[in-house]
């Protein structure tokens, strides 16, 4: 399909509901995503790289033994917005209770995402994510750098509900140690 039938036939607000058929139709394995004001994000399918950092990091929550009904990756989430809802999809989600089957689901038991940033996403993943998740409330949000170190950036939101840099360090040294040293939960 051209760009000018797409852009022909795209709606004048896209909801979340239109998110999600987008990415039930999508056969090229894409991830569609819109920021609380409603710009859409199309997103490739993840490397290999990607699935593999993205594998390490559910083994060692799994391995520390965090609840298999508390850990999704590529979970929808509702980003609220002052018109509407964004809808955003973390690589990896780590949340207090087990959630209801939903596609887009609320921030309110959220304790983490994770962003493992993918070439040509780190404006979006590091920065434009930052306020987008501070806004929604998540106490924490780490992403994953592609750097050889594969950098780990923790955010902690703060009272003033902005994000505050509460460590970097390589991959290798986060999973070192215990998931809950990081969470303090």
């Amino acid at each position: 399909m051209s760009a000018e039938a797409i852009g022909r036939n795209m709606p004048e607000v896209i909801t979340l509901d239109d998110l999600a058929a987008m990415i039930s139709a999508d056969t090229h394995g894409r991830r569609y995503e819109a920021s609380p004001e409603g710009v859409l994000f199309v997103v490739p399918p993840p490397d290999s790289e990607h699935a593999v950092i993205a594998t390490h990091l559910m083994a060692w929550f799994i391995t520390a033994g965090w609840p298999l009904g508390q850990l999704m990756q590529v979970a929808g989430i509702r980003v609220p917005g002052p018109n509407g809802d964004g809808g955003r999809i973390p690589d990896l989600t780590v949340w207090a209770k087990p959630q209801p089957h939903s596609v887009w689901l609320s921030t309110a038991d959220l304790l983490l995402a994770i962003e493992i940033v993918s070439r040509g996403s780190e404006a979006i993943d590091q920065l434009v994510k930052v306020g987008e998740y501070a806004s929604a409330r998540i106490p924490r949000y780490w992403t994953v750098a592609r750097d050889a170190a594969r950098t780990v950036t923790l955010f902690r939101l703060s009272d003033g509900g902005i994000y505050e840099t509460e460590a970097q360090m390589p991959l290798d040294e986060l999973l070192e140690g215990a998931p809950g040293e990081f969470l303090q939960l």
